[in-house]
């Protein structure tokens, strides 16, 4: 069956280079959408700025403002925190179900607990684990063990249902099809998945975090369905250009000279440092 045209849209994304960020830009790029970018440079805390309040008024990227007409009639929906930018990318963009379900399916709520698990455990711990094992002025032992252990546990739990998927047999029944709603996909490559048979805005939003797990120390040599699945997500075309807004993604070429992966995380360690002192002083 032939894919329709991806939708002229009107969308401005305000991003930086990290995963929260990539997560989005990534989506964007598999639904074959128009949009321009505005980098958010948060080492100059960029997002704290009045203007980018006024998008965001938690201060962090990312965010989008879509423009896109709607029945002819012009407006400015502005959307921030990433999972509800997918969903919402998703609901109005996807209307053949490249990376989504239909609404009020089972796999459609199976993906809204997993980028829920995302969102609340994965990223917060896996940010913590990067914090303290690259960033904290003083490395405190206690700290990175605990949030690379949580990190771990995450993986295994992802690890889990990776196999799980694996294991089950992919050929939709006539019941699960017509509660699944219409699979249109080419060339996709075989999974597993997180949910269901393709790879979904839950894959991008989990994998956006993994794809940096060296970053925070954590390996993958004991979790090699995800390794695996890594592996997967970054061929996809895609997802190579997602990576690359709003600037080349560089970061596991420093990882492989131990140098430049110091002089890295000594850069950025200087502008968080400097964040939340301004935090610390604003907040007493």
């Amino acid at each position: 069956m032939a894919t329709s045209e991806a939708p002229k849209t009107d969308i401005s994304l305000y991003t930086a280079g990290t995963p929260n960020g990539q997560k989005i830009s990534i989506t964007l790029e598999e639904l074959g959408l128009k949009y321009e970018t505005t980098h958010v440079d948060i080492t100059k805390g960029t997002q704290k700025e009045d203007w980018f309040l006024k998008i965001n008024p938690n201060g962090r990227i990312p965010a989008i403002i879509d423009r896109t007409p709607v029945n002819g009639k012009t407006r400015e929906k502005r959307v921030f925190e990433g999972q509800a930018i997918q969903l919402y990318l998703v609901q109005k963009y996807d209307p053949e179900y490249k990376i989504s379900y239909p609404f009020d399916t089972d796999r459609y709520w199976e993906i809204v607990e997993w980028m829920t698990w995302m969102q609340s455990g994965l990223g917060p711990m896996q940010g913590q684990a990067n914090h303290f094992y690259r960033y904290a002025p003083q490395k405190i032992d206690y700290a990175i063990k605990r949030y690379q252990t949580e990190t771990k546990r995450l993986y295994k739990v992802l690890e889990d249902r990776l196999v799980f998927q694996k294991e089950q047999n992919h050929t939709v029944s006539g019941d699960e099809a017509s509660s699944a709603g219409p699979v249109r996909i080419t060339g996709q490559s075989p999974g597993p998945w997180i949910v269901g048979d393709k790879c979904t805005i839950a894959d991008l939003s989990c994998f956006s975090w993994i794809n940096w797990a060296e970053w925070a120390g954590v390996g993958l040599d004991d979790f090699p369905e995800v390794r695996e699945w890594v592996e997967r997500i970054n061929e996809r075309p895609a997802v190579k250009r997602g990576l690359d807004v709003p600037e080349p993604f560089k970061l596991k070429e420093k990882l492989k000279d131990q140098g430049s992966a110091d002089e890295y995380a000594k850069m950025h360690s200087n502008w968080v440092m400097e964040g939340q002192k301004k935090d610390q002083e604003t907040h007493k």
